[in-house]
């Protein structure tokens, strides 16, 4: 079975929208406005590029990330590996044509069948809702998490609010950097 890693930088109070600058969003780009960089600190971002063997999207995600990340010189090995868009509304004709192999998938029942196939690691990128689906369905193996050392308030968040048995995390490497960001690394413990 695939490992599917839910990767994301995150406030401290959970939230993960607009990160990178997107227009409309209160604190939009507070990633870079408000946190001294850190080359250090990113370093797992690499390290997911190496590892990871396919990307996975939701919809709102993918048409953020599509006109942007093809032409990005520091998510270059994102180009030659499939990604995978979860979208009921998406058509063939929605997806890039220089962005490589992308397939739709139209269920999270696909993307258990998708993580039963043979290949590495699958890494997740944004896309809130997606997240909120594959967490409530035990699909998501793998949280690597930059958390910011800011309070957000509004905007969405990366972990679901459905009332749901707990979900037990194993904290499998860490770090804190000069900035106050911390990297934080969790296995999901699976319920059998």
């Amino acid at each position: 079975m695939r490992t599917l890693i839910s990767t994301a930088f995150v406030s401290l109070d959970g939230v993960v929208e607009a990160p990178g600058g997107e227009p409309g969003y209160r604190n939009s780009g507070w990633t870079f406005k408000d946190v001294e960089f850190l080359p250090e600190a990113y370093e797992i971002k690499g390290r997911e590029q190496e590892e990871a063997t396919a990307m996975l999207m939701g919809r709102v995600s993918y048409q953020a990330f599509s006109p942007v990340w093809p032409d990005m010189a520091e998510f270059a090995r994102y180009r030659t590996m499939p990604k995978y868009v979860v979208s009921t509304t998406l058509t063939e004709d929605d997806l890039v044509p220089n962005w490589g192999e992308t397939t739709i998938l139209r269920s999270v029942d696909q993307v258990a069948a998708l993580k039963e196939t043979e290949g590495g690691p699958i890494i997740l990128h944004g896309s809130a809702a997606l997240n909120h689906s594959l967490s409530d369905a035990d699909l998501i193996d793998r949280y690597h998490l930059l958390v910011y050392p800011l309070l957000l308030g509004a905007g969405k968040r990366l972990f679901s609010t459905t009332d749901k048995d707990a979900q037990k995390l194993k904290l499998v490497e860490h770090e804190v950097y000069g900035n106050g960001l911390q990297k934080q690394v969790f296995d999901v413990v699976h319920r059998p």
